[in-house]
């Protein structure tokens, strides 16, 4: 972020509360006032313009005494307070005369670590940016940088950080953005390459009816689930291999319908790889694919790392001779050992778990078989786009019938007493209850609940009459099995966890949701949680208990009780919190930006807007000549999400939406991607890395934006 410090306010214009430059004379020296126990002293500075006076008052900083001579003009930035005429400002940062060292420009606020003070970080960058001033190498072609009218790489570096003005702040920031982007369309292009080669896989037998299944179930599937259905089936009988992204919200019944698409590969007589990112997770599942298919004679197993050996040995001979239909398992199913005979379908469940490299491994042990991805975890509709360029994606956006909306609540600590009366009332009805913590153990660096602080004072105290155990993640896996089969059995009354329980755990007669220390988690993570309880018939509760006024804070916990949908939380969640890693192994997350955010897209809204009549008729005629050679060769296909139906398809071939500019945006850059053979060479030298990596300076995270990013973009048909 940045703080204009340059624009001075009359002192009688100033308003409570807000953070001004003032420029005024000082009236007398500095007054020196001790506490009468002598542990504080308070430094006072009178300066007066020509509209009033104001107070300046320091604390315990002795060295300021004869900082201030009389009759001298000096400006000071900070927080003013102001009652009727009377004008305070506390600590605030200043400077003598025409010095600009604090004052009088726009000033990068970084974040700051331990012992670390803003003046020490931009003296570090100051002196980073001179070592390298002018020796940036240019990273960017010239008839991209002319096409485009984009500033250099050395004077973007160093305008991010000390713009002149936010005139020329914008102009560096379209510089970054439009590099990061290209970067991180290049490096999309490149992982998913394979899937734009024509290749044969598997076309699924057509006399296989998936009806089969659905005609036996105890429940009725959803509209939703049936449409999805539809979609994957269209799939399965292509000889294109299936590419598809399930996303649902918490308890939509994703695993049904992997369960109904499974039966169509083994009945056409393929294996399945089903792949959870836990063993309590994968073991559900088994028990579900169970209860489902044994009676049309398909044999599922489980392999997870807590096997014993033998049996382990068993599981991977069967396997390979074709004896098992369906495997189901963690991370274990990624071991070089583990051979099928004939797969034909890869389930992954969760798929925010895994890294690209692991998703790719388990794909390899078939010859090309489809592939489904599920998350629980909605991910923005914009930016599921240039994460799943190739794949087509189903949306399940209808709950149950059955499934009643969890009601929210978030309290503070005073609050305490009377939530734990409610939990024992709800238990005293029969229910069962989780209570989340952040940690396993107490951390006296962290004034946090932990799992096992908790469990000793619930247990001895406050609900001692009441079955209550813990689970975590550093128990064995025994364990935790033993654990949540006696808390589905109803043998344990509370469970006190961390947030293994987050994904999947699936006990209907659980119906209240307590977090401990709220504040701690993101907000697609309380609504995973949130998800654990309210699958049954009871009315269910969700309690965030939190610390801090922030306003962050505060906004987090307004966004969680005022809605259950996944999509607007995941949204909210990826703007507040910013994104993770997407290549390699890394889990947890979305692509890390420095510059591009959801905020900056807002101030070029406007002008995608004028650019989109003349933008549209380019798409339809499927042409854009442009000087420096580029030819996008759109083939009419906008790659648009509908909003109302929240289905995206990487066949669409709609016109442009002229109400969402993030379409014209796809375009925009996509038509980078779009360059033909005769394209100057240059292009396929390009290799565009992180700025703050190049300028070899050390550079700490930029002020200009944090680590929002949503990329409205989509990778069309093109070569590089």
């Amino acid at each position: 972020i940045y703080e204009d410090r340059s624009k001075p306010v009359k002192i009688a214009e100033v308003q409570d509360g807000e953070e001004v430059l003032i420029e005024g004379i000082a009236t007398a020296r500095v007054s020196e006032i001790r506490t009468r126990n002598r542990k504080m002293t308070i430094y006072k500075l009178i300066v007066r313009d020509e509209t009033g006076s104001c107070t300046i008052t320091w604390f315990n900083q002795s060295y300021l005494r004869n900082m201030f001579k009389p009759g001298e003009i000096y400006k000071f930035f900070g927080k003013v307070k102001r009652i009727g005429n009377k004008v305070e400002m506390n600590s605030p940062v200043y400077d003598e005369g025409v010095n600009t060292k604090n004052t009088g420009k726009i000033i990068p606020i970084y974040p700051l670590t331990y012992n670390l003070s803003q003046n020490n970080i931009r003296k570090i960058i100051e002196n980073g940016l001179e070592l390298v001033k002018n020796k940036l190498k240019e990273t960017l072609p010239d008839y991209l940088i002319k096409e485009y009218k984009l500033m250099d790489i050395n004077s973007a570096t160093n305008s991010i950080h000390f713009p002149k003005d936010f005139t020329e702040f914008n102009i560096a920031r379209k510089r970054l953005v439009f590099e990061e982007l290209l970067s991180m369309q290049l490096a999309l292009l490149s992982l998913k390459s394979q899937y734009k080669k024509e290749i044969d896989g598997i076309a699924f037998e057509k006399e296989v009816h998936m009806s089969d299944v659905i005609n036996k179930l105890p429940f009725k599937l959803t509209k939703a689930q049936l449409r999805v259905l539809e979609e994957i089936d269209a799939d399965l009988e292509k000889v294109k291999p299936m590419n598809r992204l399930l996303q649902g919200d918490v308890g939509s019944g994703k695993t049904a319908v992997s369960i109904i698409a499974s039966y169509k590969v083994v009945k056409s007589g393929y294996q399945v790889a089903i792949m959870a990112p836990t063993a309590i997770l994968a073991t559900q599942h088994l028990e579900s694919f169970k209860q489902m298919l044994e009676q049309f004679d398909i044999k599922c197993e489980l392999l997870i790392s807590s096997i014993t050996k033998k049996k382990k040995e068993e599981i991977l001979e069967r396997l390979k001779n074709g004896d098992i239909d369906i495997l189901i398992g963690t991370h274990a199913i990624l071991e070089d050992n583990v051979e099928f005979k004939n797969l034909g379908l890869v389930v992954t469940d969760e798929q925010h778990r895994f890294g690209v490299k692991q998703r790719t491994k388990i794909i390899e042990k078939g010859q090309n078989p489809d592939v489904l991805v599920m998350t629980a975890t909605p991910i923005p509709r914009t930016l599921a786009l240039i994460l799943y360029g190739d794949l087509d994606i189903s949306i399940i956006d209808e709950l149950p019938p059955n499934r009643k909306k969890v009601d929210t609540f978030a309290v503070k600590k005073n609050m305490e007493e009377r939530v734990n009366n409610f939990v024992k009332k709800q238990i005293n009805e029969g229910r069962q209850a989780y209570i989340v913590c952040p940690l396993v153990e107490e951390n006296e660096e962290m004034d946090l609940k932990s799992v096992e602080e908790l469990t000793k004072k619930y247990k001895e105290e406050t609900f001692s009459e009441y079955k209550v155990e813990y689970l975590h993640g550093k128990m064995k896996a025994k364990e935790k099995d033993d654990i949540m089969e006696k808390f589905k059995n109803g043998d344990i009354d509370i469970l006190i966890s961390t947030t293994v329980i987050e994904v999947g755990v699936n006990v209907p007669n659980a119906s209240i949701m307590v977090v401990e220390n709220a504040e701690r988690f993101g907000l697609a993570q309380l609504h995973q949680l949130r998800g654990r309880v309210g699958r049954g018939e009871y009315q269910s509760y969700c309690i965030l208990k939190y610390e801090g006024n922030g306003k962050v804070v505060q906004e987090r916990m307004k966004i969680m009780t005022s809605t259950n949908d996944g999509f607007i939380i995941s949204e909210k969640d990826l703007e507040l919190r910013g994104s993770g890693e997407f290549f390699g192994t890394k889990q947890h997350g979305l692509p890390e930006f420095n510059c591009f955010t959801i905020a900056f897209f807002g101030s070029v809204r406007i002008r995608i807007r004028s650019s989109l009549s003349r933008s549209s008729r380019d798409t339809v005629t499927g042409t854009r000549p442009t000087s420096s050679g580029i030819s996008p060769n759109f083939t009419r296909s906008c790659g648009r999400i509908c909003c109302r139906s929240r289905s995206i398809s990487s066949s669409c071939r709609c016109a442009i939406c002229a109400s969402n500019p993030m379409d014209f945006l796809s375009i925009l850059f996509s038509m980078i991607l779009s360059i033909p053979s005769n394209a100057p060479p240059q292009i396929n030298k390009i290799l565009v890395v992180s700025i703050w990596i190049i300028s070899c300076c050390g550079c700490l995270r930029p002020p200009c934006g944090g680590t929002f990013a949503i990329v409205p973009s989509r990778i069309f048909r093109s070569a590089c």
